[in-house]
């Protein structure tokens, strides 16, 4: 920080775009991005026609970028976020201009060329990208197209947010990162639809949320772009109770039932970035109340039952390329009873875990001998409730395991963590937030990494 006091503002703005480029690099390999709102402050701060509304006492200032009164989302914040740092270097702010000294009323950041300045957002925190798109029209319009993510992607950059929906609040998005909630638009649905069971799946920059309305089976989507719901496209057979799991920008969508309660073996892929399902080969049995994931590039379904009766052990895999599916024996043993849920599954590091909702534990997948290991407890109780209520994630590289209890402060939502690959087999689950008035019941739950 002593560095930056020394350098002269004409100085910092006027620094190689390689060399910009190289440092948020830098920031976003750490845990924190402080350094990096920081800098990123102080180039939206020397462009003065974009804070026109904002006092002199920010304008001169080098300053959190969610500490400015133009930010919207800034009042989401704890008591802790919003406190003003009492020690800033003071900069005075230079006009906007390139590097050749000529002012410029069309670039993003004085002095860097717009492809440097896009590579600058894209390793910036999409928590501020709500906040970014208020600047101006042409901020706006670059948040809005989806641009940024395409960059995050292809320099591997991601963000994993939880999205959740409990028994007494509508969905919310959780940053783990920063531990910051943040409320979603109300989805304008029909009463049947907020009622009735619904399932989700994240994909892309979209939160699909499947469920029943009056006229019948229905998608809602939230758009991460727009920050708003929609219709989604509906599936070429709409269906229930499905194994589902994405990769990227797709997802596909397994078994379940349609409208008139028929067990089904076909299958559909989504693409977000288009919009359009697409229907892919059949699998090998017609299952139900199985889980879906996406593990080595390829497609899985385990579990579930084909009848009120039969329970499945077995698995399926699915090969994106060669569209068949392999059928692998004893995959899941156990089965699934019709009042079990689907098996609580996640996999982290193309490594499959899952949460035993009959004895409470967490085990492994041992891919080469097609068992299952035993690792260590879960931090609440799967069985009292057959598995129903709790949600079992991966987010990066981090298990999670969300769920409700009864206490002094009422009924709350507890988000455990825990890295499976840590070396650390000792290392007991961390409490990532408590989530009060929330009820004691997960009915959704999706991360999207993005």
């Amino acid at each position: 920080m002593e560095d930056l006091q020394d350098c002269n503002s004409k100085s910092l703005v006027a620094l190689p775009g390689s060399l910009v480029l190289h440092l948020f690099r830098l920031f976003g390999q750490q845990d924190q991005s402080s350094w990096q709102k920081y800098i990123l402050a102080y180039f939206l701060l020397v462009r003065n026609e974009c804070f026109s509304g904002v006092s002199k006492r920010h304008s001169d200032m080098f300053c959190d970028i969610s500490e400015l009164d133009i930010f919207p989302y800034a009042t989401d914040l704890d008591s802790e976020e919003l406190e003003l740092n009492e020690q800033k270097p003071i900069l005075k702010a230079q006009s906007g201009g390139d590097s050749s000294g000529n002012r410029s009323n069309d670039c993003y950041f004085p002095g860097l060329h717009d492809d440097l300045s896009q590579d600058c957002l894209a390793w910036s925190s999409r928590s501020d990208y709500p906040s970014l798109s208020c600047l101006n029209k042409r901020f706006n319009l670059l948040i809005n197209s989806g641009y940024l993510y395409k960059l995050r992607r292809q320099y591997g950059i991601v963000e994993h947010w939880v999205y959740l929906a409990c028994s007494l609040m509508p969905w919310e998005a959780f940053d783990p990162s920063r531990k910051r909630w943040m409320k979603l638009p109300r989805m304008p649905c029909d009463e049947c639809f907020s009622c009735a069971d619904k399932e989700s799946l994240a994909v892309g920059t979209q939160l699909l949320v499947f469920g029943r309305e009056y006229t019948g089976l229905a998608i809602w989507m939230y758009n991460l772009l727009t920050r708003s719901w929609s219709r989604c496209t509906p599936m070429n057979l709409p269906r229930c109770l499905f194994a589902s799991g994405s990769s990227g920008e797709i997802a596909i969508v397994a078994g379940g039932c349609d409208k008139d309660g028929q067990v089904l073996r076909s299958a559909e892929l989504y693409n977000s970035e288009i919009g359009r399902w697409e229907t892919i080969p059949d699998m090998n049995l017609a299952r139900r109340l199985s889980s879906g994931f996406f593990m080595d590039g390829k497609f899985y379904v385990i579990g579930g039952v084909s009848s009120q009766r039969d329970s499945l052990t077995c698995g399926e895999e699915y090969n994106l390329e060669t569209r068949a599916w392999r059928r692998i024996l004893d995959m899941y043993p156990g089965g699934t009873s019709a009042s079990q849920s689907p098996p609580l599954v996640a996999v982290v590091n193309n490594q499959l875990y899952a949460a035993d909702q009959s004895t409470n534990v967490v085990k492994k997948y041992d891919k080469a001998n097609n068992t299952w290991n035993i690792l260590k407890p879960l931090p609440v109780r799967a069985d009292s409730s057959n598995g129903w209520g709790l949600a079992f994630k991966a987010c990066g590289d981090r298990l999670l395991v969300i769920g409700g209890h009864r206490g002094p402060r009422g009924e709350v939502i507890l988000l455990h963590s825990w890295c499976p690959e840590g070396g650390e087999d000792g290392a007991d689950w961390e409490v990532l937030s408590v989530k009060e008035r929330a009820g004691v019941f997960v009915y959704n739950c999706a991360i999207m990494g993005c």
